[in-house]
């Protein structure tokens, strides 16, 4: 059988007052009372209905859902290997007058909390930056938005050869649309003015030697930058910045160690004479009495007995 995924009455309604419980639902007693009695009853009908599929094994009841005065859907657990959380959903149908019920429709259907696929996306809406590898081809969409038309060439060698010189060789070029999406997407990347390091750089760049501006609608607000060290060969805003900038000037004392050398010549060496206490003495000559020493010998002893200023300090 092949799993149908039909919806069984209304969205709104066919999940009004429904609860989870160990992962699947389970709908309210309120709603079961608005159910017909002959709907309601027929929960071994729907039972048997699905054992009769031999499609895979069935659970817990989950409850019964009131879709219109002649028709009531009965849930149950789908033991089946890889359909966590899914429902099977029996549809039974009572005509106003009927005694007993009829299984009108049966479907698997997910649950609340089931596994299921994601939503389908188209190729070409699935590439990402960065997915391109070497060798492989991917050509704009019909009708680019980003793409406008270029020179055509004229078949002159002079005219066609000052188109090419001044950008128009080309087939096409970036429309204005295209220009600002890729300016936007510039302006708030890594290396816009609100990234973190434009707001701890010292300078911007558009006052930087390493920037190369670009030519032509974007030169006045972004460039390339030219610093292997730091965003080189990376499309920059003009306000944004980084520690490299050319005008950055190291702190005095950014070195190691981080204060200026110790200078050794500095020290002043300074010797220390005798105490102006000790006192030296002289010895007399041998053949000469203490007494009978000339003025000249006395003149000596008195200044070796007493040192000068320049001693004392």
């Amino acid at each position: 059988m092949t799993h149908r995924d039909r919806n069984i009455g209304p969205p709104a309604r066919r999940h009004a007052d429904v609860r989870q419980t160990g992962g699947v639902s389970v709908a309210s007693s309120p709603e079961r009372q608005s159910v017909r009695p002959v709907l309601a009853d027929a929960v071994d009908l729907a039972r048997s209905a699905v054992t009769d599929l031999r499609e895979g094994g069935v659970g817990q009841y989950l409850g019964v859902e009131r879709e219109d005065d002649c028709a009531a859907t009965h849930r149950f657990v789908a033991e089946l290997p890889g359909y966590r959380g899914w429902q099977w959903a029996v549809v039974v149908a009572a005509a106003p007058d009927d005694s007993h019920a009829t299984v009108s429709e049966l479907a698997l259907l997910p649950g609340p909390d089931a596994l299921v696929a994601p939503e389908w996306v188209p190729w070409n809406q699935r590439i990402r930056p960065g997915d391109l590898p070497p060798g492989a081809l991917l050509a704009p969409v019909p009708d680019d938005p980003r793409l406008g038309p270029g020179f055509m060439a004229t078949g002159d060698p002079v005219v066609d050869e000052t188109a090419v010189e001044v950008g128009l060789g080309r087939r096409q070029v970036m429309s204005r649309e295209g220009r600002l999406d890729a300016a936007e997407r510039w302006h708030d990347g890594d290396h816009g003015p609100d990234s973190e390091m434009a707001k701890a750089a010292p300078s911007t760049c558009d006052m930087c030697g390493f920037y190369l501006p670009l030519a032509g609608s974007l030169r006045g607000a972004f460039g390339v930058c030219g610093n292997e060290y730091a965003a080189d060969g990376q499309v920059v805003h003009a306000a944004y910045g980084c520690g490299a900038h050319s005008d950055t000037e190291l702190p005095v004392g950014a070195g190691t160690p981080r204060y200026d050398a110790f200078d050794d010549s500095a020290i002043e060496v300074v010797t220390v004479g005798s105490p102006a206490s000790e006192e030296v003495e002289s010895p007399a000559p041998e053949d000469a009495a203490p007494d009978q020493a000339g003025p000249k010998d006395r003149a000596d002893r008195t200044d070796q007995a007493e040192p000068t200023t320049d001693e004392a300090d």
